[in-house]
């Protein structure tokens, strides 16, 4: 294969532009239809086989000339229900929706590395899938996996990767093991009975018995777990109540639980009895009802020690250096994990935090950005794995 370098430098403005257009027409989970189409017709343009799934989710597979192994590249398509504030020229169009997670520069950087193995597929042994998935904030890898793109080609590897903002621009996450967190989301339902706050003594408070979850569940990550496993009980929202003079009926919590345990699936159900349990107590010594309920989510992201080897070694080739590598773990939740419970699997950082460029804001951030700079290095990453695995 020619030099890979020379290549993406050639086709850098190309990758700037589709990430800008992703980035201006963001789209919410499951409603990725601009955004679908887009990636549908670039890949039928290069000549690969294309398919829908899972709603609006696209897979394109690359046959080599010659009968090998199946590799899998994924991108995430999804934004988030957030109103961007970056100011940047090419700021989201869709009102109270924004790309503030990386996944434009995600789908821009694997329809390139697409292009650029297309021109080499009559050189390359095996084929490439690659996935495009929807819905990756609320768990959408599971719906294409239930679809069937784990088979026909019969995936043998996937690898996957995500544009990192609190990692440095020019450095590269990766460790072994279990690297991003199981989660599981939440909503309770805190339920009393309404009155006036005249009259507390004829009501049932549900807002005063809430207060107290909050604080009780904060217990367990401090006073149940052992303090050297990864664990976060947090509440993301509150809502309750009328007006100042009314004792509420109601009060509904959500939030997520996010751990790293080695017998994961055991420890889970060990974690989620405490949960209730503190739920259940607190609501029975303030007289209220209370209704739980669990949001799918996933299971903890799985590192395969020998796929890292191959991210390992396309690192070095694309940075030119071994010494920018850092060992990586994170309590954020990633769907990619559903395909590394299935085949071996490697998932990995590319830093692209720089205050200089104003890139150093949080994910999820209404002033989220990304450092353009860096997309040329996940391209490069993608196709050396891939052309490493393939040719092992």
């Amino acid at each position: 294969m020619s030099d890979i370098k020379k290549e993406i430098e050639s086709l850098y403005d190309e990758l700037i532009r589709l990430r800008r257009d992703f980035h201006m027409h963001p789209e919410l989970g499951y409603e990725e239809y601009r955004t679908s189409q887009v990636v549908y017709d670039y890949l039928k343009e290069l000549g690969l086989d294309v398919r829908k799934a899972a709603k609006t989710g696209v897979v394109g597979v690359l046959k080599g000339n010659v009968e090998g192994k199946t590799v899998l590249l994924r991108a995430d398509m999804d934004a988030l229900p957030q109103e961007e504030k970056t100011g940047v020229s090419y700021q989201s169009i869709n009102k109270g929706i924004m790309h503030a997670c990386g996944h434009d520069g995600h789908m821009a950087m694997l329809l390139i590395a697409a292009k650029i193995l297309s021109k080499h597929k009559n050189s390359m042994k095996g084929n490439v899938k690659f996935v495009f998935q929807p819905n990756e904030e609320a768990a959408g890898a599971l719906d294409m996996i239930h679809e069937g793109i784990l088979e026909d080609p019969k995936v043998d590897a996937a690898f996957g990767l995500h544009l990192w903002t609190p990692i440095e621009s020019g450095k590269i996450g990766l460790a072994g093991g279990p690297v991003m967190a199981a989660t599981e989301e939440f909503e309770v339902s805190i339920i009393g009975k309404a009155g006036h706050t005249s009259a507390p003594h004829t009501a049932i408070d549900p807002v005063l018995a809430a207060a107290s979850v909050v604080q009780g569940l904060q217990s367990i990550q401090t006073r149940e777990i052992d303090p050297l496993l990864p664990i976060t009980i947090m509440i993301g929202k509150i809502h309750g109540g009328s007006g100042r003079n009314i004792i509420a009926d109601q009060v509904d919590i959500g939030g997520t639980i996010r751990f790293l345990f080695k017998n994961e699936k055991v420890e889970k159900d060990i974690l989620l009895n405490k949960f209730e349990r503190v739920i259940k107590g607190t609501c029975e010594a303030f007289g209220v009802q209370y209704y739980l309920k669990y949001i799918p989510s996933n299971p903890s992201l799985m590192n395969d020690e020998r796929m890292m080897e191959y991210v390992s070694r396309g690192a070095s080739e694309t940075y030119g250096t071994d010494q920018n590598v850092i060992a990586y773990r994170c309590l954020a939740g990633e769907d990619f994990a559903e395909f590394t419970h299935r085949v071996p699997s490697a998932f990995y950082f590319i830093g692209t935090g720089s205050v200089d460029k104003n890139t150093h804001y949080p994910h999820h951030h209404p002033m989220f950005n990304i450092d353009e700079e860096t997309l040329k290095y996940g391209v490069e990453m993608h196709v050396r794995t891939v052309l490493h695995f393939l040719n092992d």
